[in-house]
């Protein structure tokens, strides 16, 4: 049995952070200490101007298998809760968070994937919302995250039964925007990572808000572009047929 100490690991590479779940001996499985650490985490990341673009996964051949269950037996609520201020701040960082997904993706795991802007994922991979299975009501603003990412009638059926569904069906009803052949998720998650991370912040970050329903920030977004030289740089970049050089990055307005 491997007895890695459940941890959670960060790296940073040419704009790309990646956050690695890691508790091999229980399907990367998240403890109360990773739930504590991940909003941590997040908020170094986010005061990071090098960081453009933030990759979440799980260590070896699985994504996620949710919470650790024997730490249910202590508090349901109180691990519910640091689940849900995890995916909160998950939710809320303010550049584009890919979740690349092999393996299970389940319980909590499939709370983060949802949480992330985008997930991408391996052919054979598992999904599955599971609180029906243990008596757990999930938790509200969890429901509506999945209303909004799968509509109503998707939700009911994975929160009713706890089923899992494979890449075909997640792909279908938008729990997932790719699946890519075994051996091709790598290769896809690093460019189009690099992608992201050669695109503008400003209009990144814009987006991100929304999308999520905060109409109320136009003025607060158009002050922020005429501010910036992303603009200007974008267009010059097009006459000129080059590569742009966008310099706006959200960690100067924290």
């Amino acid at each position: 049995m491997d007895r890695t100490e459940p941890r959670l690991i960060t790296s940073v590479e040419r704009g790309v952070a990646t956050a690695v779940i890691a508790n091999p001996a229980k399907r990367n499985a998240m403890t109360p200490a990773m739930w504590r650490s991940l909003p941590e985490l997040l908020e170094r990341l986010a005061a990071d101007p090098a960081v453009r673009v933030l990759v979440l996964t799980g260590s070896g051949g699985t994504f996620c298998a949710g919470a650790d269950i024997s730490t249910l037996r202590e508090s349901a609520a109180t691990a519910q809760g640091l689940a849900v201020a995890a995916e909160e701040a998950l939710a809320a960082f303010p550049r584009p968070t890919l979740a690349v997904v092999r393996g299970y993706c389940v319980g909590g795991g499939s709370q983060l994937a949802a949480a992330c802007d985008l997930r991408f994922a391996e052919e054979g991979a598992s999904f599955g919302v599971t609180p029906a299975k243990l008596g757990i009501v999930y938790p509200a603003s969890s429901t509506r995250r999945l209303v909004a990412l799968l509509g109503p009638a998707t939700t009911k059926h994975l929160l009713f039964s706890g089923e899992l569904i494979g890449t075909e069906r997640a792909l279908r009803t938008g729990l997932v925007d790719e699946v890519l052949p075994p051996g091709g998720l790598e290769q896809r998650v690093e460019e189009y990572a690099a992608v992201l991370a050669s695109r503008s912040q400003l209009t990144q970050a814009a987006a991100k808000e929304f999308a999520a329903g905060r109409t109320d920030r136009d003025a607060h977004w158009a002050a922020e572009a005429h501010g910036s030289a992303d603009t200007a740089e974008g267009v010059a970049a097009f006459l000129e047929r080059r590569a742009p050089r966008f310099t706006y990055t959200t960690a100067s307005t924290r």
